[in-house]
C-alpha cells in the first residue's frame, strides 16, 4: 500500500484504528466504524482504482476477497470483493467475525435470513428469509457475529470494500441451504493480497 501521502485509504486506516483503540464496545465500534467506510468508498480515487481489480471467485466452497490491508496490532483487514454480472454468494454467516459490507460501484441484493430450529440437531438448520434489499453505490451493511445472509450483484460487475474484524478464511463459518435444510461448515474467503492506493 502506498504510504507517501495521506490518501483516503490512509485516513481510513487511521481513523478505525483510533476507533479501535478508544471504543471498547463492539456494537458501538462497529457501528461508529459505518461512517468511515461511507467516506472511504464515496471517495472518487478508489472508484477509479477499482476500475482494474479483477474478479473474485464466488459460489462455490470457497469464495475470494482481495486482501488490501490486516492491521499489525489491531487485526482488522480491508478487503476488496468484485463480482461478475448475476453472481451470487451462497447463504452463509461469519461466525465470530464483525463485518462492514461497502457497495462502491454496481447494484445488488442483499438477503438476510433467520434460523428457525434450535441447532440441536447436526448438518441441519431452518431457515426462513426475512429481508431482501436492493443496495447500490455508497451503500453500507453492518453484518453482526452469525447473522445468516447472502448477496447477488445485479446486471452490471459489483464492487464491494469489506472491512472485517479479523482476517477471514482461517477458521469455520456457517453455510446454509434453505431448500435441503442442510447446514455445514467451510473456511472464509481466500484471501488474494492486492495493492491499493
Amino acid at each position: 500500500m502506498n504510504t507517501n501521502s495521506k490518501s483516503a485509504v490512509q485516513q481510513f486506516i487511521m481513523s478505525a484504528r483510533e476507533l479501535f483503540a478508544g471504543e471498547q464496545d463492539p456494537v458501538r465500534r462497529w457501528e461508529k466504524m459505518a461512517p468511515l467506510l461511507e467516506a472511504l468508498i464515496g471517495d472518487p480515487s478508489i472508484k477509479e482504482q477499482s476500475r482494474n481489480w479483477p474478479v473474485c471467485r464466488q459460489g462455490d466452497d470457497r469464495a475470494q476477497n482481495l486482501l488490501f490491508y490486516e492491521d499489525p496490532e489491531y487485526k482488522f483487514v480491508i478487503n476488496g470483493l468484485i463480482k461478475s454480472p448475476k453472481s451470487r454468494t451462497q447463504i452463509h454467516d461469519h461466525a465470530h467475525n464483525w463485518t462492514l459490507y461497502g457497495v462502491l460501484d454496481g447494484h445488488e441484493s442483499i438477503e438476510r435470513y433467520q434460523r428457525t430450529d434450535d441447532g440441536s440437531k447436526a448438518d441441519y438448520a431452518d431457515i426462513r428469509q426475512t429481508e431482501k434489499v436492493k443496495v447500490g453505490p455508497g451503500k453500507v451493511d453492518l453484518v453482526a457475529p452469525y447473522q445468516i445472509h447472502a448477496e447477488e450483484s445485479g446486471e452490471e460487475r459489483t464492487v464491494a470494500i469489506i472491512v472485517r474484524a479479523e482476517r477471514a478464511g482461517g477458521f469455520l463459518q456457517g453455510r446454509y441451504d434453505p431448500a435441503t435444510k442442510k447446514y455445514w461448515q467451510g473456511y472464509g474467503p481466500e484471501q488474494i493480497p492486492y495493492e491499493l492506493q
